[in-house]
């Protein structure tokens, strides 16, 4: 029986594509923090939707998470054949109000736990029929973001390590795809303490994570290499490219209240 591991699935995009697969019949393992919501999540799908489910708490900031998670799977006996790496947050405001140790730990999320669960379980993907990759990227993975710099810069890397891996795979079964979202009504702003001007300016052009969802699941199944969430994002992404970069951290920065 062949199993979706999901990290950072008790909510926002994460709980929205545990639903979008489990309303697609596939089976489901979630990882997040949050014990209660985790518990009382794969109760609800698997009543909804008939499927199996099981989940770990688990602090993905914690350097030994990724080995846990696998150890925990291989324990069960769980056979997993889609990893969905949506765990992520971001830090808001100016690089020096955070300590090292609060950067790192971002990183770890964002960074090294969907690269370390990506190797931990290749191996095992190459065993089934057909396998996925899902990484949820963001938006401002395009370009820098003074005011919300770490967390643009760690997410340009997970779209360049998407890219990458999924050329490097691509004549094997699994499918590497990277999904970037722009705004999106999720508890991103609070978590990264982003100020009342970037929120009220993202307000307008959030998309809900049902939405989202459905790209990304989509967008997996059709093994697409990536894909951005919504035209205004698009637009947006193409700006980047086009304008002077200069002119577009200018931006970012008074967005972000650097200006």
């Amino acid at each position: 029986m062949l199993y979706a591991l999901i990290t950072g699935a008790s909510k926002g995009i994460g709980k929205a594509i545990a639903e979008e697969l489990a309303a697609r019949n596939t089976n489901l393992l979630l990882i997040a923090r949050s014990e209660a919501l985790l518990k009382e999540s794969a109760a609800a799908l698997s009543k909804k939707y008939s499927v199996k489910t099981d989940w770990l708490a688990i602090d993905l900031a914690d350097p030994s998470a990724s080995s846990r998670i696998i150890a925990w799977a291989k324990e069960k006996g769980y056979e997993i054949n889609i990893l969905v790496n949506n765990a992520g947050y971001g830090l808001s405001g100016a690089f020096e109000k955070y300590t090292a140790a609060e950067h790192r730990d971002m990183m770890q999320v964002n960074m090294h736990v969907p690269v370390e669960l990506s190797s931990l379980l290749i191996p095992e993907l190459k065993e089934h029929p057909e396998s996925y990759i899902l990484n949820i990227v963001s938006s401002a993975a395009y370009q820098a973001v003074p005011g919300l710099m770490v967390y643009a810069a760690s997410k340009s890397f997970l779209l360049s390590f998407s890219r990458g891996l999924q050329y490097e795979l691509r004549k094997t079964n699994i499918s590497v795809t990277a999904v970037s979202p722009g705004g999106t009504d999720t508890g991103f702003a609070d978590r990264a303490k982003v100020g009342i001007k970037a929120v009220k300016a993202g307000e307008k052009l959030n998309m809900t994570p049902e939405a989202v969802a459905k790209i990304a699941v989509d967008a997996m199944f059709a093994r697409k290499t990536e894909t951005i969430t919504g035209f205004v994002n698009k637009l947006g992404a193409f700006f980047v490219w086009l304008l002077p970069k200069k002119l577009t951290e200018k931006t970012a920065a008074g967005i972000y209240g650097l200006d």
